[in-house]
């Protein structure tokens, strides 16, 4: 057959929009013409899959800005008013609403995990995802398997976003109502800061893996699925459509210790040591639950699924209950500890002091529950408030009981609920805003004072300096217009826009590893350096600045050459 020969329904993504219960008069064919490349079933370069993706360049161009070129978002958050937010915030904690119940009447578990997965997706190799944009909006992930019914969080905050308007970016909203939802279940966080824009269409230009299916096997993006490390970069999630990793096992096989293998590369690669990791997983296991009671081929598809009737909601169950006690999300049912609404110590109590069985949730998913429980030690429904259930735990938590470091860990912070509460709040604001770039892009009257390592302070550079004297000092220095140009141009190109790291700012070029590096000519740096870092300390101006006015000499001297 003809590589053009496709049938009507092909180009119009398979279903005509008209009725055809009556005779057309044309021998039934549908009377509409359907020339135009409606769906998203071929692209005009779907035939050369190979080229260079060029449209990454065009996305979020500022002449579809919605906000308009000079809006600037940084500036129109200071208007804010920032107690009103968090009142808002706190009251829609616990205002349950009829079409999404919350659960035990407090929606903070399902706020906790909208923010968790909306930061949780960052990954230092190349520093793309993160809540920095408010990406969770968008596809692919507003429809990941792993984000089921974080659409509805988004629309219970819709009220907050639509009063605020533009001084209120979904963004910072997103992250702030995860902070909210755990200060009104007892938890001190550690801050907060606003500053986070908003993109107004889907991320052309992450990579998040080439799987062409929803939870492929892990297998596909590891050289050896049972060596961790060898997950393709700059990766950090197990599988395509997951956050972190399969709460059932390696491939969805439960095997602890095997899972704290893939949980350990996984959290570092989103910068996370053992410590914190062990501390985010108990922190975000502390309060809410996991639903799984029903069935899964129930739902309806995701929301970029999703017909139009749905308006924009997706895993919608039309054929039975799929509210509240009967909600289905990631197949796992249950809470975790006795008090999910509660930010205690209850998750290392019943995860240390009990024993553990694998067995299978309503909607077949692996997962673990206690063994001769106390009645009083299980969560009640969340509905009636009375019926207890058992509590659960995912291979990933039983990870924290079996794996010997993360034990150890468990173990301290069992002992000392202040300390785990301390470091898990340390935990939460670094993954909650590390993608933010710079403290100096913080917001608002919560941003901690501390300078913490992992923003990469840099201290303020002088700018009692006279730029004149430093390039004249600096054309002196014998060095080449290809010397001066090419180390400037070496210190800036390290600086990526997808979480502002990098680049001349504090001089990183001349310290390991960049010193080193092969593509930054060490002798001829060291060369260059040895020759700028003097005239750094003779004019009192910061060696960041003089290595590009280096740059600007070269260039300047090139141009009149």
């Amino acid at each position: 057959m003809d590589a053009y020969d496709t049938n009507e329904s092909d180009r119009s993504g398979g279903q005509c929009p008209v009725p055809h219960g009556g005779t057309s008069g044309s021998e039934g064919k549908c009377p509409v013409m359907h020339g135009g490349n409606t769906s998203m079933e071929q692209k005009p370069m779907h035939w050369w899959p190979k080229s260079l993706n060029l449209d990454i360049l065009h996305q979020h161009d500022t002449k579809t800005n919605p906000m308009g070129e000079d809006f600037d978002y940084q500036e129109e958050v200071k208007n804010l008013d920032f107690d009103a937010v968090k009142k808002d915030l706190t009251a829609l904690m616990t205002d349950s609403q009829d079409w999404w119940p919350a659960d035990w009447g407090h929606y903070g578990g399902l706020m906790i995990r909208m923010a968790w997965h909306a930061a949780g997706s960052y990954r230092i190799g190349d520093g793309r995802g993160g809540a920095g944009t408010g990406n969770l909006r968008f596809a692919p992930l507003n429809s990941w398997p792993d984000n089921g019914n974080l659409d509805k969080a988004r629309r219970l905050l819709w009220p907050i976003k639509k009063k605020y308007g533009n001084k209120l970016s979904w963004a910072d909203l997103i992250i702030l109502a995860g902070n909210v939802a755990y200060e009104s279940m007892g938890l001190k966080t550690y801050g907060y800061g606003y500053g986070r824009s908003d993109i107004w269409h889907p991320e052309k230009d992450t990579y998040w893996g080439a799987e062409t299916e929803w939870l492929a096997p892990s297998d596909e993006r590891y050289d050896d699925v049972e060596t961790p490390s060898t997950m393709d970069n700059p990766l950090a999630a197990v599988q395509m459509g997951l956050i972190y990793v399969n709460p059932e096992g390696v491939n969805g096989n439960p095997d602890p210790l095997k899972t704290a293998g893939q949980i350990r590369e996984t959290f570092a690669r989103m910068a996370m040591n053992d410590e914190e990791t062990v501390a985010l997983t108990a922190g975000g296991h502390t309060v809410g639950k996991c639903h799984g009671n029903g069935r899964a081929e129930n739902l309806g598809p995701e929301p970029e699924a999703a017909d139009v009737e749905e308006q924009g909601l997706g895993w919608i169950n039309h054929k039975t209950r799929g509210v509240g006690r009967d909600t289905v999300t990631s197949g796992l049912e249950g809470a975790w500890t006795t008090n999910p609404t509660q930010f205690d110590d209850g998750y290392f109590d019943l995860l240390l002091n009990y024993e553990w069985q694998l067995t299978k949730s309503p909607a077949g998913a692996n997962q673990y529950e206690p063994v001769d429980l106390p009645e009083e030690k299980k969560p009640v429904d969340v509905e009636d408030g009375k019926t207890r259930y058992n509590p659960m735990m995912t291979d990933a938590d039983m990870a924290m009981k079996m794996d010997p470091a993360y034990r150890e860990i468990s173990e301290r912070f069992a002992k000392d609920q202040k300390y785990f509460e301390e470091t898990f709040a340390r935990a939460w604001f670094k993954l909650t805003h590390r993608d933010m770039g710079p403290k100096a892009r913080y917001i608002g009257p919560e941003v901690p004072a501390e300078d913490l390592i992992w923003q990469d302070p840099v201290p303020a550079g002088s700018k009692d300096y006279d730029v004149a004297v430093v390039k004249a000092k600096i054309a002196e220095a014998g060095l080449s217009i290809g010397e001066l140009v090419a180390t400037a141009w070496d210190s800036a190109r390290t600086f990526r826009g997808s979480d502002l790291r990098g680049g001349t700012n504090g001089a990183r070029i001349r310290l390991a590893p960049q010193k080193s590096w092969e593509a930054n000519e060490p002798e001829r740096l060291n060369k260059v350096l040895s020759k700028l870092v003097p005239i750094a300390k003779e004019t009192g101006a910061s060696i960041a600045d003089v290595i590009v006015l280096a740059g600007n000499v070269g260039v300047e001297q090139g141009i009149q050459a």
